[in-house]
């Protein structure tokens, strides 16, 4: 899946689709949650998931690490991607306006930033850095604009619901970060060993909390559900870490400035409504500071790398 040199439209083509398929999983969990509860939702979500890439992983005969320590590392990279990270996020959003929720959760660009130059207090930032300092500011004006700017209106109101999501932006950051330890393994398997360190918590709480064998949910919700395991979770998994490796971490972690301009484009496309003016400035700011991010480390990366490893 990985090219031997990274090219630069490639990347960016494949974070536009990790994009729409994380922008995409709020449609279907909208859809999957009037039958069936959260906790089970996500339970279902990262168990499919987990059997689906297993399933990857047989196929190209991979094996999971035998290493206690990078068992545990992969169980942290699971808290910060998934375990932490979608638990305080659906309780943050139960709080806030859908549209400054999208706004505050696409702040991970900004916190890779901030959290890279905190681990390295001590040297200079280089021009490289100043650049994606800029294109991830761009960026999130572009979701503003995007979104509406009468969303930050709300700003300081429902505090603990938006400090909520604030904190699985960062989780995200730590994420992106913390992802970038595993260039050695497959990225099948650790995506496949995340979601399985998701779903041994998951699956157990969804059990006792929500007893979802007396649920009956609709063929809708089921489809809905499939969806988001299969697509937005085991394929977008696999996309994201190997982007990881190309466009590092916060180039990926840019995918959260394509995902209000991918709705908006959907939403012009598949269901006839009209774009205005504003938004396609954000659309326009979106893309350019997502290009001011990647496009000088995709380059650099294909100068100094002559061939990358999935």
């Amino acid at each position: 899946m990985t090219p031997s040199k990274p090219s630069l439209p490639l990347e960016i083509g494949l974070l536009a689709v990790l994009a729409l398929l994380w922008g995409s999983s709020y449609l279907f969990i909208k859809i999957a949650v009037t039958d069936i509860p959260p906790i089970t939702l996500i339970a279902i979500r990262v168990g499919v998931a987990s059997l689906f890439l297993f399933a990857v992983m047989l196929w190209r005969n991979q094996h999971f690490p035998r290493n206690g320590k990078v068992l545990g590392m992969l169980l942290i990279q699971s808290i910060f991607n998934s375990l932490g990270a979608w638990t305080i996020l659906a309780w943050g959003q139960q709080h806030v306006e859908s549209g400054l929720a999208s706004v505050l959760n696409s702040t991970s660009p900004v916190f890779v930033f901030l959290i890279t130059a905190c681990l390295a207090r001590y040297e200079r930032p280089t021009r490289l850095d100043r650049l994606g300092l800029v294109g991830a500011c761009l960026g999130l004006a572009g979701v503003i604009l995007i979104v509406g700017p009468g969303v930050m209106t709300g700003l300081g109101q429902q505090v603990g619901g938006q400090l909520a999501i604030l904190t699985g932006a960062i989780l995200y950051a730590g994420a992106a970060i913390y992802g970038k330890r595993f260039h050695a393994l497959p990225a099948t398997v650790t995506a496949a060993a995340t979601m399985i360190w998701a779903s041994i918590f998951l699956i157990p709480a969804s059990l006792i909390l929500d007893r979802p064998w007396t649920l009956t949910p609709s063929t809708h919700a089921i489809l809905a559900t499939l969806a988001l395991s299969v697509f937005c979770t085991a394929l977008a998994l696999l996309i994201y870490f190997r982007l990881l490796r190309t466009l590092g971490s916060i180039g990926v972690a840019s995918q959260s400035y394509l995902r209000a301009g991918i709705g908006v484009l959907l939403g012009a496309l598949l269901l006839g409504e009209t774009i205005n003016p504003l938004a396609v400035a954000g659309i326009l700011c979106a893309l350019a500071g997502v290009a001011i991010i990647n496009v000088p480390r995709t380059f650099l990366r294909s100068q100094a790398s002559p061939s990358l490893k999935s």
